[in-house]
Formats: C-alpha cells, sequence, structure tokens
C-alpha cells in the first residue's frame, strides 16, 4: 500500500489539509495526519494538491499523433504524453472520416482500450471511443469533411456499442431522431448533440428522445437567441451534460462563471486537442485537412475554428482562475462530471474509496508533478 501525505487532497465536496491518502491499485482511505501508518510506501507531496486524475472524453490527438490515423503507436503515444497533464484516462474521438477509416480507428482504439488495463500500459487509460460523426450537418461541419458525412444510420454503429462511449450527430437530419432513440434503446452509447443545425424545439425533441450530451457548448450549433434559443437555448435549460473548451478562444472567459453557476455538475471540460497540441505553432492536419497553428488559435485556411491545442490541466487552471471558484470544483469538471457522462463515476473521477487509484500531483499553477493510474506511477516531471 502507499501513502501520499504533507499534500492537499481534492474531493468532491472540498479541500483537505493535514489528511492522507492510502491506495493500492485502488482508493483505500482518507485518514488523519495523526493516524499511525506502517509498513507503507511513503510518498511526500510537498504541498502540492492531490487531485482525482483528469479524463478527457473529447480528444482527437496530441503531439503529432491522431485517433483518426489508424495507427495503434499513435494512440499509444497520446495514451503517454497525456500522463504529463495528469489525464489518467480520457476517448479518443474519431472525425467525419471515410468508413473505411473510422472502422480501422474503431479496431484499433477496441485492442488498446483492453490493453490499457494492464499494469505495464505505459500511458492513460483508454475508456472507449468518442465517434465525433460522421452523422453531422454539413451546415455546421466545422473542420469535418463534408464529402464524409453520412445520414444517420444506427446500424452502423452499433456493432461498435462495445467501445463508443459517445456519439456526436446532428438531429435534425433526416431519420436523426430515430437514430436516437435506436441507440439509446439498444446500448449504452451515449448520444451527443453537436454540429447541428437544430432549432430549440428540434434539440428539446432529441433530448426526450435519449440525448444526454452537447458536444463543444457555442461551437458548431444554434445560437442562444431571445426569440430562437437555438440549441445552446436547450443545453442551458434541461440537464443535459455540456462540454465547454476553456481555452479563452472557444469562449469568453467572462462568461465561465454564469455557465458554471447553471451547468455545475453537468459542465464537462474538454480540450477537444488536435495532433497540433503540445508542438510548435505551424501547419498540421485534422480530419485530412491542413489546419493552421498560432498560439491558442488552430483554424483551417479559410479561417474555420479546428480544434485546440488545449492541455486538460490547462483548462482547469483558466476554469478556476476566470470563474472564480476553488479548485475542487474545477477539477470536479474534468474528472467526476466526464466519468460521470460516460456512466464511469463507480471507478473513475474522484478519490472516494473503492475507486481505481488515478492520482495527479499538481502544483498551484496545474503544473503536474505525478501521475498514477490504478495506482502505478505512470509519470513524474523531469524524468
Amino acid at each position: 500500500m502507499k501513502a501520499i501525505v504533507n499534500g492537499t487532497i481534492l474531493t468532491p465536496q472540498a479541500e483537505l489539509i493535514d489528511k492522507v491518502l492510502l491506495f493500492d491499485e485502488r482508493i483505500v482511505d482518507i485518514v488523519d495526519a495523526s493516524f499511525p501508518i506502517t509498513g507503507v510506501e511513503i510518498i511526500d507531496a510537498q504541498g502540492k494538491y492531490v487531485s482525482p486524475g483528469l479524463v478527457d472524453v473529447h480528444i482527437h490527438g496530441y503531439v503529432g499523433e491522431d485517433a483518426s490515423d489508424g495507427s495503434e503507436e499513435g494512440v499509444r503515444k497520446i495514451a503517454k504524453a497525456l500522463l504529463a497533464n495528469g489525464v489518467t484516462s480520457f476517448l479518443p474521438t474519431t472525425m467525419t472520416i471515410s468508413s473505411d477509416e473510422i472502422l480501422i480507428a474503431f479496431d484499433i482504439i477496441r485492442k488498446l482500450m483492453h490493453e490499457s488495463t494492464q499494469k505495464q500500459f505505459d500511458g492513460s487509460q483508454i475508456l472507449g471511443c468518442h465517434a465525433e460523426g460522421p452523422f453531422i450537418n454539413p451546415n455546421k461541419k466545422g473542420a469535418q469533411a463534408e464529402g464524409n458525412i453520412l445520414p444517420p444510420d444506427a446500424k452502423a454503429i452499433l456493432p461498435h456499442k462495445d467501445i463508443i462511449k459517445i456519439i456526436t450527430m446532428a438531429p435534425e437530419m433526416v431519420g436523426g431522431i430515430q437514430f436516437i432513440k435506436d441507440i439509446t434503446n439498444q446500448s449504452n452509447i451515449v448520444v451527443s448533440i453537436g454540429h447541428t443545425n437544430a432549432t430549440y424545439e428540434q434539440a428539446l425533441e432529441a433530448i426526450k428522445a435519449g440525448a444526454n450530451h452537447i458536444t463543444h457548448l457555442f461551437n458548431a450549433m444554434t445560437a442562444l437567441n431571445h426569440r430562437n434559443p437555438g440549441v445552446v437555448g436547450a443545453a442551458l435549460s434541461t440537464d443535459v451534460y455540456t462540454e465547454l473548451i476553456t481555452d479563452t478562444f472557444h469562449i469568453h472567459p467572462g462568461l465561465f462563471t454564469f455557465l458554471h453557476e447553471v451547468k455545475n455538475e453537468r459542465l464537462i471540460l474538454i480540450t477537444d486537442c488536435t495532433r497540433a497540441g503540445g508542438l510548435p505553432d505551424g501547419e498540421y492536419t485534422l480530419g485530412g485537412q491542413p489546419i493552421f497553428v498560432k498560439g491558442i488559435e488552430c483554424r483551417l485556411a479559410d479561417g474555420t475554428i479546428a480544434g485546440s491545442v488545449l492541455r486538460l490541466n490547462n483548462a482547469v487552471k483558466n476554469y478556476r482562475d476566470h470563474a472564480n471558484i476553488p479548485l475542487w470544483m474545477a477539477v470536479k469538471a474534468a474528472s467526476l462530471n466526464p466519468a460521470a457522462s460516460i456512466g464511469e463515476v463507480s471507478r473513475k473521477g474522484s478519490l472516494e474509496i473503492g475507486k481505481d487509484a488515478d492520482i495527479a500531483l499538481f502544483d498551484k499553477n496545474l503544473v503536474c508533478h505525478k501521475t498514477f493510474v490504478r495506482g502505478e506511477l505512470k509519470y513524474r516531471l523531469g524524468v
């Protein structure tokens, strides 16, 4: 067993001091610092935050690799690199690419999903896949390739219900509502409304049919208007889980406090990161299309926003700083909330007894110093 001492422990309700976190493969207990501890490995947090590992449910790529490339080594590289951000589990996210390419990506994710549960796996755990498309609206395609967009087809998705955790789709497309009903009635796949031109009423119909998630709020969807509330209005007025890219570019940080107050436990921080994440400014690709990166901005040649280079620990920092909330609240939006949204709350997302010992040690600037996955030290800053 291991014990983390001299840290501030972040729980779903508060920040705890003068406490010790006990764990092996799972969280064993949180005890007083005065509790007699013998025969365990002592880990000195040196005043850092002891946080649950972060969970990214919408990330396309990182460090030059992309989940849609069809490269097993590429996904492995992403999984390993994410450890430095305190991310202990994630959903590799596919684009609207060709059907053949999507199937190859699914097969790779399926293989690595099982492998990533093993102690020797060198990376964050892969919990499944987020399929962003191909059943989207061409009018709100964003950086997705229009030539690969297809009409909603549940029969094409259900054979992969063992790995797909989320599918983003446009409910207003012909057959969209029936697609939602078929998917939610026959699987545990979460249907997310995104890349959509749906009206407020159509979005509510989709939610009633079973959709329970919104893909990157405000982006690639109908906007909030006082006479036409749009998908944004539906997201804000119902209890659906709602993704937010807090890079301060996709969404103005002046809205963070409002969104925290409105959505709270249903708000999920994501990165929507591309292969350019962790790399210098320059030209890269996303879904087969060239993208151009300058600072925190990723764009197609025509100026269309195309994903991000955001790291999830920085997303947490931005959310904390601009929403003016305690760190435990900000971390919750990148750990417990996303875990709950995909049905993984019984084992992921918080430092509660019996859950997987997915732990990150952060300093006050959210720089990650150590990352544990299922109790195993997988990353140490500078090593």
